[in-house]
């Protein structure tokens, strides 16, 4: 890639469009081998940017998804204790002699080990790595992954350094559901990613979902846009946005009116307190 306009092009390709800071920040992350923090809104395609970079640049995606109470076991590696268990036996098995060190040694190689997704990272190279929702971890488990994202290498106590060829290109996201240490966000690039203007939205609809007419599109888009603008307990996103025309297709409706939209608020409001707000605005918010 020679230029965030280039990969801009390269990341419609995969059905992904990305607005002028998304594509430099992108394209920064690659050309400096920087990983790149995004934060957002739930639904700004924080995680789809990462899935479109994996299929436009042809490289292996792999994800971790954190959680609260992920520990490095989880995301790191861990052994196969009931293959080594049956391997010991077997080895007690066949022999009337078992030298207790040999076995000891046979039990903590590569064949027993079970690789979790940032050790794939590191010995997959090139590819990207998504650390999904870094904001659901806790404390321990995000400087533990400061380490290993300064060196890119982790130490296996009974295998050694397993280090990466390539650096993998590391796409980290957060809704801030809490803040993340400054010194993770010091190693990376950031980004704070927008719900999409009207016309990039519609552009969105229009491009994810074969079919859809432009009076459509844009009449869904607009009713989303007026929806984030509401005091909501679960504001949509485009993923919601996606949702809503999808069944409003499957409807066999060509236009959003208020009828339609009460029955399929269930597709883009995910409380009902905020639908019950909505349908008592639903004249208005569809005018």
């Amino acid at each position: 890639m020679n230029s965030p306009e280039e990969l801009a092009r390269t990341l419609e390709g995969a059905g992904y469009l990305a607005d002028d800071g998304v594509a430099t920040a992108a394209f920064l992350a690659l050309r400096m081998q920087r990983p790149l923090f995004c934060e957002g809104e739930p639904g700004t395609g924080k995680t789809s940017l990462a899935v479109a970079l994996s299929r436009s640049l042809e490289l292996p995606l792999i994800r971790l998804q954190c959680h609260e109470g992920i520990d490095a076991a989880q995301a790191l590696y861990e052994w196969d204790f009931p293959r080594q268990l049956l391997h010991l036996r077997a080895l007690e098995a066949g022999s009337e002699s078992l030298d207790i060190e040999a076995a000891e040694q046979s039990l903590y190689t590569e064949r027993f080990l079970l690789a979790r997704p940032l050790l794939r990272a590191l010995t997959t190279a090139p590819c990207v790595l998504l650390v999904d929702e870094i904001d659901r971890a806790d404390d321990e488990f995000e400087a533990f992954l400061l380490q290993l994202l300064d060196e890119n290498a982790v130490t296996i106590p009974e295998l050694g350094e397993v280090r990466a060829e390539q650096p993998p290109l590391v796409i980290l996201t957060s809704n801030r559901t809490r803040e993340v240490h400054d010194a993770l966000k010091r190693r990376c690039l950031y980004h704070w990613l927008e719900h999409p203007d009207l016309a990039r939205e519609v552009a969105i609809l229009r491009r994810r979902i074969p079919g859809i007419g432009e009076r459509l599109a844009t009449q869904v888009s607009v009713a989303a846009r007026r929806l984030r603008e509401l005091e909501l307990l679960k504001p949509p996103g485009v993923a919601e946005s996606l949702d809503w025309a999808q069944a409003l297709l499957a409807l066999n409706r060509d236009e959003l009116d208020v009828d339609t939209a009460s029955r399929t608020l269930g597709a883009v409001l995910k409380y009902t307190e905020d639908m019950e707000r909505v349908r008592a605005k639903l004249d208005a918010l569809l005018a």
